[in-house]
């Protein structure tokens, strides 16, 4: 019997260890896609904390189709990111959406309390998403089934405003800039929220509670979102000034002054979130420059001049260049990241307000006419581009032949005073404006446009 037992047990031993070596690809694999899956269900604005715009994703290199579209309530400028196979994105209708990546079908929907629009970008850390609404509330949710866990409220919400702005007239009225786009996308890490708001504070709250950690106070509008690399917050202001904020403890530790514009305030102001890269700063800033600054001084290091034309997309850095757009100026671009010399220019035909992602060997953004881009990110060569339904449309005939905005129709007056900003802003609405900037996940590029819809592309 005990012999029999000791082969018995014998046997058993070398099954194990058969059944073990057996199953050694299943166990690999499965942690590899445990791996891949803790990876990629956190997700940021801009790409990760730094805004560097990289992605890990090769994004199509060719147009293929459009994988599935989705169509929300209202138009969307805020951004979608991709988490645990869900594509995350706020719209105008006043909800955030919960999209599956694979099929494009809504898995749940929140409203904002104060039914207000979404233009930020969410956050998702550790089985949370954490939105700004324009209701002034900062939202942490549930990502897997949308309930609410906490909510935060700070004083106020309400865009960038002056006299005289972009020279509308009646010259004592104070105006809001229409132009003024995107509220704040948080920014998480070491347990704690970082995110700006419209009454001019930049805020960290505690992950897991929405308690307040501490408040810095600026001069203005803060919808600039905050990119957080070695316990250092950086973010710009409307006030002109551009700061860097210790992470822990809220205090200032340096700042940069942008330019000033103080009778039509159309040249200041820092609407463009920063990207840290290798030790810069790099920002870009209405007063018409990009600028390369030491992240641990604030000491400027470059400028590049885009001759009075707005830079409000984040920089995207990687192997040595910048890109970035322009707004009246129709330019996408890349600089040298050491010395901010031009490397090439790309016509967009129309004002890149969209952040560009860097995704394989190409740089995908959008454009206020419509159109889609994806370039050689070393040439700036044009792969291939895509436009909306509505901008093929052209409703109220404010495109060229080539799909170029034209600018005598888009800005034409009717109400000769700054009505006429808003009428504007809503014909660019009108042909399907990308000012979302692009997400890229699995080998597919997501993006919103002010026709409503949330595009799948590969």
């Amino acid at each position: 019997m005990i012999i029999r037992g000791q082969n018995f047990r014998i046997r058993l031993v070398r099954v194990r260890v058969w059944l073990l070596i057996a199953s050694r690809p299943i166990l690999i694999a499965a942690l590899l896609l445990l791996t891949y899956h803790k990876a990629t269900s956190q997700a940021m604005f801009h790409a990760d904390l730094a805004h560097s715009g990289t992605y890990q994703s090769a994004g199509p290199a060719e147009f293929q189709e459009v994988k599935w579209t989705f169509k929300t309530g209202g138009p969307i400028v805020g951004s979608p990111v991709a988490a645990g196979g869900i594509i995350f994105i706020g719209s105008l209708d006043n909800f955030l959406y919960a999209i599956d990546e694979q099929s494009g079908q809504q898995k749940w929907k929140f409203r904002t309390l104060g039914g207000r629009q979404i233009t930020s970008a969410p956050a998702v850390v550790d089985g949370v998403v954490y939105f700004l609404g324009f209701d002034s509330i900062l939202y942490a949710l549930s990502a897997d089934t949308g309930t609410q866990k906490w909510i935060f409220s700070t004083e106020y919400e309400r865009r960038f405003q002056a006299n005289r702005l972009h020279g509308y007239p009646p010259g004592f009225q104070t105006i809001p800039d229409s132009w003024d786009l995107y509220s704040s996308s948080p920014a998480v890490t070491n347990g704690k929220v970082y995110f700006g708001s419209g009454d001019g504070n930049v805020y960290a709250l505690d992950a897991q509670t929405g308690a307040l950690v501490w408040k810095f106070s600026t001069g203005d509008v803060v919808h600039a979102s905050p990119a957080v690399v070695n316990g250092v917050v950086y973010i710009g202001s409307w006030d002109s000034f551009f700061y860097a904020i210790d992470a822990e403890t809220g205090q200032e530790k340096w700042r940069f002054k942008g330019g000033e514009d103080s009778f039509i305030h159309n040249q200041q102001g820092f609407q463009s979130s920063a990207a840290v890269v290798d030790g810069l700063v790099y920002v870009g800033c209405r007063d018409g420059h990009l600028y390369a600054l030491d992240a641990a001084t604030g000491r400027k290091k470059w400028d590049y001049s885009t001759s009075k034309s707005w830079v409000n997309s984040t920089p995207a850095v990687r192997n040595g260049l910048v890109y970035a757009g322009t707004s009246d100026g129709f330019r996408f671009f890349a600089l040298d990241a050491k010395t901010g010399r031009l490397r090439f220019n790309f016509n967009a035909k129309g004002a890149v307000f969209s952040s560009p992602a860097l995704a394989g060997n190409f740089v995908y953004f959008g454009s206020s006419n419509g159109k889609f881009y994806a370039l050689d990110a070393k040439t700036g060569k044009l792969a291939w581009q895509f436009q909306t339904e509505s901008a093929r449309k052209d409703p109220l005939k404010i495109l060229n032949p080539d799909g170029g905005l034209n600018n005598d129709a888009t800005y034409a007056p009717y109400f000769r005073d700054y009505q006429d900003m808003v009428l504007a802003f809503y014909r660019i609405f009108s042909v399907g404006a990308i000012w979302s900037t692009p997400t890229v996940a699995g080998g597919v590029v997501f993006f919103g446009s002010t026709d409503g819809n949330l595009y799948a592309i590969r």
